[in-house]
């Protein structure tokens, strides 16, 4: 059976055999190319990084786009973007693309929760009642979810197996299994459950890839990852790790497609992200990518690579970039404040970039402030090539062996105006 994609194990981290130090670079070879790690995956939500083009995506430097099953799936549908030709062609990006399960948007958006509270738990209660939300409108059941879609209130449901067709038709390189999203105030009970579900829907999920890609011969081979869920718990993480890595050896055994990598989702505290990731990487076999759902801030990237995460997504740089928030090597900045009316230089000129090359803090205030759509389009094309080059340099670092060094230089400085 020909593997999905392939998997090189580049340079490691020097101290990379002590517990919860996993870094390393390699690199994903999947049907439309490359993918050198660590690396950064902006997030295309409804089949686009909002405002801009692919043809800017990849100035940035971006090598691959992740883009939203549930967002697809209600509009335009997987069936139209099926029988475009996939995501490639239906959107010009020809790089590799990843979709989500749409478990997280099912379960979060119908329940209410807000898209931060996974990192979050300040003025929450822990015990075994969840805490306060919403009317629900996504409701957990054995076989799937029911939920209400957020544009029109129409209703649906979500099992395994619809998610499994819906990326199938979305053509991407590498999907997710379908999981049970939880919060930081689920009880610990209630995680241990969401785990052993999580785990159930994942063999259902390695069934129906298996029967989709079979059906499908002659589209591209598509990978699925599995999906480790246990929110704080080191033994719940563990054993979620392991109850993967075990559908996997079975899947492999009865030459079936099993686990081309895995994804680390659900709810993680921002202080213990780095642990939290090493439990799992310890667990996960060396020659499998891991890619870590929902992180982009510049302390989270260094310490989710030092535990082992090889890509990363997070829809911030550009939800930040469209209210005029823009990285510096020296931290952020608000291109809003009255400061910036009457300053010419660009964004970062040390940075450098299209962007701070091309185009004046002035002008940009000016755009923001007379609420013109360039304004979203050159701060958020900036935001993503830092993060892209963040994480680029961050490989380049781990591959000339100066990796804390740099760590140590980049967030001294970035954070050095909190201090």
């Amino acid at each position: 059976m020909t593997e999905d994609l392939k998997f090189e194990v580049g340079t490691r981290l020097a101290d990379v055999d002590k517990p919860g130090v996993n870094a390393r670079t390699g690199v994903i070879r999947t049907p439309h190319g490359d993918i050198a790690t660590p690396a950064f995956i902006p997030v295309g939500t409804k089949a686009t990084v909002k405002t801009l083009t692919p043809e800017q995506i990849r100035q940035t430097g971006a090598q691959a786009i992740l883009a939203n099953a549930y967002h697809l799936y209600l509009q335009p549908g997987h069936d139209l973007v099926d029988e475009a030709g996939g995501l490639s062609r239906f959107t010009n990006w020809r790089g590799p693309t990843f979709t989500d399960s749409g478990g997280f948007q099912v379960m979060s958006l119908g329940a209410g929760f807000k898209k931060t509270l996974a990192m979050d738990t300040k003025g929450l209660e822990r015990g075994d009642i969840k805490a306060e939300k919403k009317e629900r409108l996504a409701q957990v059941d054995e076989d799937g979810v029911d939920f209400k879609s957020f544009i029109d209130g129409s209703r649906h449901r979500f099992t395994p197996e619809v998610s499994m067709q819906i990326q199938h038709g979305l053509g991407a390189d590498i999907l997710f299994a379908f999981d049970e999203l939880t919060t930081l105030v689920d009880s610990k009970r209630y995680q241990g459950e969401a785990v052993e579900r999580t785990r159930r829907w994942a063999q259902r999920c390695l069934d129906e890839h298996h029967r989709l890609t079979e059906l499908r011969s002659d589209k591209k081979k598509q990978s699925l990852w599995g999906v480790v869920q246990g929110a704080q718990y080191e033994d719940l993480r563990r054993d979620a790790t392991r109850g993967l890595i075990e559908l996997d050896r079975r899947a492999r055994e009865d030459g079936r497609r099993g686990f081309g990598g895995f994804g680390i989702g659900g709810a993680i505290e921002k202080e213990n992200l780095g642990q939290i990731v090493g439990w799992v990487c310890d667990e996960l076999p060396e020659d499998k990518p891991r890619h870590l759902l929902g992180i982009s801030e510049p302390d989270d990237l260094f310490a989710a690579v030092e535990a082992g995460a090889d890509t990363f997504d997070c829809v911030a740089p550009t939800r930040l970039a469209r209210r005029g928030g823009v990285y510096t090597l020296d931290g952020r900045m608000t291109l809003t404040n009255a400061r910036f009316k009457r300053d010419f230089s660009g964004i970062d000129e040390e940075f450098g970039g299209y962007v701070s090359q091309n185009y004046s803090r002035a002008y940009i205030h000016h755009l923001l402030k007379a609420k013109e759509y360039l304004a979203g389009t050159l701060c958020t094309m900036h935001n993503v090539e830092f993060t892209v080059r963040l994480v680029d340099n961050i490989r380049t670092s781990i591959d000339e062996g100066r990796f804390y060094e740099y760590r140590e230089e980049f967030l001294g400085r970035y954070y050095a105006s909190l201090k």
